[in-house]
């Protein structure tokens, strides 16, 4: 018999996620901090809890995808937060993008309850979260990520458990280092063939196919080209991660230079209001630099 899940958070990513746990059939429970978002999970068949603490003592095991560290500490340790309700024997599953640091701690405290933690953030986008096909990367004990299992296979496609409790999160960076890095070099790239006079649609169908493939290309590549700045992840997000990334860095006292100059790309971008843009328009800001535009408004 499949257990009671609870999702908190119903945002770009959470949203694809919980309506993939309702349509495989799993008895889901929903919070979010903007109620109005509820709704349509109500329609869909989920139960509204009033509070994370409700929430956590109606489900076995309860899932998290919100937006930063503090978020995540004020729906598990805040007032009416997941430590009121939870009890030994659930499970919390994160899959926001936080702080290992903090993820261990948070942890820790849930283990204190005789519960357990896994940090799974995920990566593929909005697109993957809708579609089910998302990546996630988890840390923690194999037993408790064979227990939620069959839930998350029904989010991701990926399932890869990279190590202890913190694990998750450190390779989410990785994973987020590649992708700016590689979104710098595809605007690099793209705003080199509009300059070049090329057609922009037969260049990147020439490439992408070989060793200058990757998803950023194939998948936000041809955004750019209509000017479609519609997130799969937004800039302020993505900006969000990198200060994480630069942190984690620090603290191993190792260089991310590429990386560092992304994240001050995307704060030109932010300073001109355009933080809730995907994050694939940081090519707007090498455009600023070039005095050209690529592509055209669809």
């Amino acid at each position: 018999m499949s257990e009671k899940i609870g999702f908190i958070g119903l945002g770009i990513m959470g949203r694809g996620m919980t309506h993939n746990l309702l349509k495989a059939g799993f008895d889901v429970t929903v919070w979010n901090r903007t109620i109005s978002r509820a709704v349509e999970f109500s329609n869909a068949g989920a139960y509204v809890a009033a509070t994370p603490a409700e929430l956590a003592a109606r489900c076995d095991i309860i899932f998290i995808c919100v937006s930063d560290t503090p978020d995540v500490e004020a729906v598990v340790s805040g007032p009416d937060g997941i430590l009121d309700g939870i009890s030994a024997g659930k499970l919390v599953v994160d899959h926001s993008t936080i702080s290992p640091k903090a993820t261990r701690e948070m942890a820790t405290r849930v283990h204190g309850r005789g519960a357990a933690w896994l940090d799974a953030p995920v990566s593929g986008g909005s697109e993957g979260a809708a579609k089910g096909t998302l990546s996630i990367m988890i840390g923690g004990e194999a037993e408790h990520i064979d227990r939620a299992r069959p839930y998350l296979e029904a989010m991701g496609k990926n399932i890869v458990h990279v190590g202890g409790q913190g694990a998750g999160q450190m390779v989410k960076l990785v994973n987020q280092i590649l992708v700016v890095v590689n979104m710098l070099a595809v605007s690099e790239a793209m705003l080199f063939a509009e300059a070049g006079g090329l057609d922009l649609a037969s260049t990147v169908k020439a490439v992408e196919k070989g060793a200058a493939g990757s998803w950023m290309l194939s998948m936000r590549g041809p955004q750019v080209m209509v000017r479609d700045w519609r997130p799969g992840f937004m800039i302020d997000l993505q900006q969000k991660d990198l200060r994480l990334a630069l942190e984690a860095a620090e603290e191993l006292g190792i260089p991310l230079i590429a990386t560092s100059m992304v994240s001050h790309l995307y704060r030109t971008l932010q300073k001109q209001g355009l933080g809730k843009e995907g994050n694939h328009a940081l090519i707007k800001a090498l455009e600023h630099l070039a005095g050209i535009e690529v592509g055209k408004a669809a």
